[in-house]
């Protein structure tokens, strides 16, 4: 994960969107081995934990269709 200090200033903010991304990849069985690189934006820091695990989950499926269809 990269979550600059530039993009999300203070550390507590920045370790919340941490939890919650390493959550929900964790719970995601269908991932599969990939290595993926999780950069944040600003308005990360503001969104509520529900908004967060949704956009995460639309980005996880994304993956999954994309790695499918280059096999």
């Amino acid at each position: 994960m990269a979550i600059a200090k530039k993009t999300i200033k203070k550390a507590v903010h920045r370790n919340v969107i941490k939890r919650a991304v390493r959550e929900n990849f964790r719970t995601q069985q269908h991932l599969g081995n990939l290595d993926i690189v999780v950069l944040a934006r600003k308005d990360a820091a503001d969104a509520p934990p529900e908004l967060l695990r949704k956009s995460l989950e639309r980005h996880w499926h994304k993956i999954v269709i994309r790695c499918a269809s280059c096999s």
